[in-house]
């Protein structure tokens, strides 16, 4: 493990992401301190105005300043990514665990249910879901993560397989150990490397869905700030108001590619075929 974390550290690119990551969870944790201004307060003299010293990214449609906005999206927008991606990697775990482990005809039940759930396009799967449901930041947290674990299922039960008949597992077995002892404290811990790094990339996806389901108006509500709500109100003043499709999109950008980096870091580090190419070369 901290060969791992060594080997992102000397990837520039990785490292990248990794520093803007933690930026970014840094200004969502101190937004009251880091917002200059009431992120809801009103301000019917300032309408649109454009970027200045006293409002840096401008104001919106209702004088509201948009950096407070950003600095509190980021709040939104983050919380979700973990929520979403934690409750993914739970049910994922879960399922793989018991498919790789037990085989058979719990292996193919297991994921024929995953091959099903894969056939749905995710985004529109999430569209009709929320649209039985009252958009809310709770039921966007559940929907994604519940629609988004096929692919940490698939890896856990591909580790599984693998793992299962390994010496420390059969020396577990003979001893008498449990099934769920040796799925949660013998197997699970040695089949968390991909994990991770889906995990990652995972939030980066779920930021991405939740600002375009605020942009369609089917996400986070207003007066509560998110990126995707911002540039909805960025699209109906494009052409007076530029700053506010502008920044609220380049955070999202930002956002995600960070996320990226910082995943395709991660995975080249638990690459055991890339550790032995980089000792080779020296």
């Amino acid at each position: 493990m901290m060969t791992a974390f060594r080997d992102v550290a000397r990837n520039p690119l990785a490292l990248a992401g990794s520093v803007t990551v933690g930026l970014l969870v840094l200004v969502a944790v101190l937004a009251p301190l880091l917002a200059p201004y009431d992120p809801s307060a009103i301000d019917a003299s300032l309408i649109l105005t454009a970027p200045s010293e006293e409002h840096v990214f401008g104001t919106d449609e209702l004088g509201r300043d948009v950096a407070s906005r950003m600095i509190y999206g980021a709040r939104i927008s983050l919380s979700v990514g973990f929520v979403a991606v934690g409750i993914s990697v739970i049910i994922g775990c879960i399922v793989g665990a018991l498919a790789g482990y037990y085989g058979g005809w719990v292996d193919a039940l297991a994921m024929r249910f995953t091959d099903i759930m894969l056939c749905f396009p995710t985004f529109f799967l999430i569209l009709a879901v929320i649209a039985f449901l009252q958009p809310s930041i709770w039921n966007i947290m559940i929907v994604i993560g519940v629609t988004s674990w096929m692919g940490v299922a698939r890896l856990v039960r591909a580790e599984f397989l693998s793992l299962k008949e390994r010496e420390f597992v059969l020396a577990a077995r003979s001893q008498g150990i449990g099934d769920g002892r040796i799925i949660l404290r013998h197997i699970l811990p040695n089949a968390m490397a991909p994990v991770y790094v889906s995990a990652i990339l995972g939030v980066a996806g779920a930021v991405l869905l939740e600002s375009g389901l605020s942009f369609l108006g089917l996400g986070v509500q207003p007066p509560t700030p998110s990126w995707g709500n911002i540039l909805t109100a960025g699209k109906d003043n494009i052409e007076i108001a530029w700053w506010l499709s502008v920044f609220p999109g380049l955070a999202i950008l930002l956002t995600v590619l960070a996320y990226n980096l910082l995943g395709e870091g991660i995975r080249d580090a638990f690459d055991p075929r890339l550790r032995v190419g980089r000792g080779a070369k020296s």
